[in-house]
């Protein structure tokens, strides 16, 4: 199972920084980064509910599954 985090989509497509998102969500720029760049193990629900409030999108917009036999 793999699940993608389209985190740098989102922020490209509401044209932010990870400084402004990372104030306006209230977790570190390294944090934000590790999501971003798919290294996260786990994403506290307050958090990708401050993520999708900053971003305006939904968690389907940010999250993605894709079978182990596509990658």
């Amino acid at each position: 199972m793999a699940i993608i985090v389209n985190l740098d989509v989102m922020m490209a497509k509401r044209k932010i920084s990870l400084n402004d998102l990372s104030e306006q969500v209230g977790v570190t720029n390294a944090n934000l980064s590790i999501l971003k760049n798919n290294k996260a193990r786990a994403v506290r629900f307050t958090t990708l509910n401050a993520i999708c409030k900053a971003l305006d999108c939904q968690p389907g917009d940010i999250l993605e599954y894709i079978d182990d036999d596509e990658i």
